[in-house]
């Protein structure tokens, strides 16, 4: 019993747990479900293809958006709705510095990286000016970043005067590696993009105060200013790196189709963002984190969303089933459910102690 316990109580066992549960599930469902092929594009180029590759080549954005939604949500006990409209926004810069005047351009006005970096820059502008109204005017994160929710598409048609512009191959047939694959590699590119990602939060995690900081100002702002941090800057530079974060899936939505559609891309991404750091084990109300867990979370959130695709339920009914997840998921975390499992425990393990000394 004290292994289980001290199983169960791991913060990576709830992501954990999910994932096996939708192993087990699609085993029994459909066996075909874990097959993968080799194939060929278009360009006649190999490429991997099946539901696992699906999962791992579009979990990796949403992996990408769990590390700063997961630092948004330590520092500030809130999250970041305006995500979504945030990839809308750098995806346009993006498409406007690359195609410039001409919508359908016969070649490319300006270099991809220079467009990446403005649209960062960008980017990341406006996830400062969502801190700046959660850090110094003390506005809750969610209704601080539903001003960018609600105008943010909008901005971003308007960067584009409202045209769809369009890279064909003919015009350059690079710019759609980032969102599809490299020539000669049949692994999709967004897997690595997420694997640099990772790498290099983690690296700052380790060789930084980030995390320490992070997680003192979430679990006691003002304890952390009397210790010499400054609560307000911790805060800020959360929304920032999300705003990267969010630049980079900018720039793989885009490249995806070579186009964009104000609308409908990155639709209802905050929501997967949000539930990746729930199902990762980390408190929604701020503090600590496991950035490992949240990461884990996003791919069991998109085998998740790839197992209902494949159970044939409609995308636009998606977000009530993924409801249902995280209605699960803040029950279980509420402080009334963890005290009553461990009292069960505490009662089960002080039973099997009398059973044992009755014998």
């Amino acid at each position: 019993m004290n292994m289980v316990k001290k199983i169960v109580s791991k913060q990576i066992f709830i992501p954990c747990a999910a994932l096996l549960l939708l192993a087990l599930f699609n085993l029994i469902n459909d066996p075909s479900f874990f097959k993968i092929t080799l194939g060929h594009n278009s360009d006649g180029d190999p490429v991997l293809n099946g539901n696992l590759i699906t999962i791992l080549d579009y979990g990796s954005e949403l992996a990408i958006l769990a590390i700063g939604m997961t630092l948004v949500t330590a520092a500030t006990g809130g999250q970041d709705i305006s995500v979504g409209a945030g990839i809308a926004i750098a995806g346009s810069v993006i498409l406007r510095l690359l195609c410039g005047s001409n919508s359908h351009p016969t070649e490319l006005q300006n270099p991809l990286i220079v467009a990446f970096i403005i649209a960062v820059v960008v980017s990341m502008a406006f996830s400062a000016f969502n801190g700046v109204l959660v850090a110094y005017f003390k506005i809750q994160p969610m209704v601080a970043t539903l001003i960018l929710f609600t105008a943010g598409r909008s901005i971003a048609a308007w960067i584009n005067n409202n045209e769809l512009p369009i890279i064909s191959t003919n015009c350059d047939k690079s710019f759609g590696y980032w969102g599809n694959y490299i020539p000669g590699i049949p692994i999709p590119t967004p897997v690595f993009i997420a694997v640099i990602s990772v790498l290099i939060i983690m690296l700052v995690l380790k060789f930084t105060n980030l995390k320490l900081y992070t997680q003192s100002v979430g679990i006691n702002p003002k304890s952390s200013r009397l210790n010499g941090l400054n609560p307000e800057l911790i805060k800020i530079t959360s929304f920032v790196i999300l705003g990267v974060c969010v630049a980079i899936c900018g720039l793989i939505k885009v490249s995806r189709l070579q186009t964009i559609n104000y609308s409908v891309v990155a639709k209802d991404i905050e929501m997967d963002a949000i539930l990746a750091v729930a199902l990762g084990g980390n408190a929604l109300s701020g503090g600590k984190f496991s950035m490992w867990a949240s990461i884990l979370g996003a791919y069991v959130i998109q085998f998740l969303t790839t197992t209902l695709y494949k159970l044939d339920v409609r995308s636009d009914a998606l977000p009530a089933y993924k409801a249902i997840v995280v209605i699960v998921l803040v029950v279980a975390s509420a402080p009334i459910v963890r005290e009553k499992v461990g009292k069960f425990f505490k009662k089960f393990k002080s039973n099997d102690s009398k059973g044992g000394a009755a014998a």
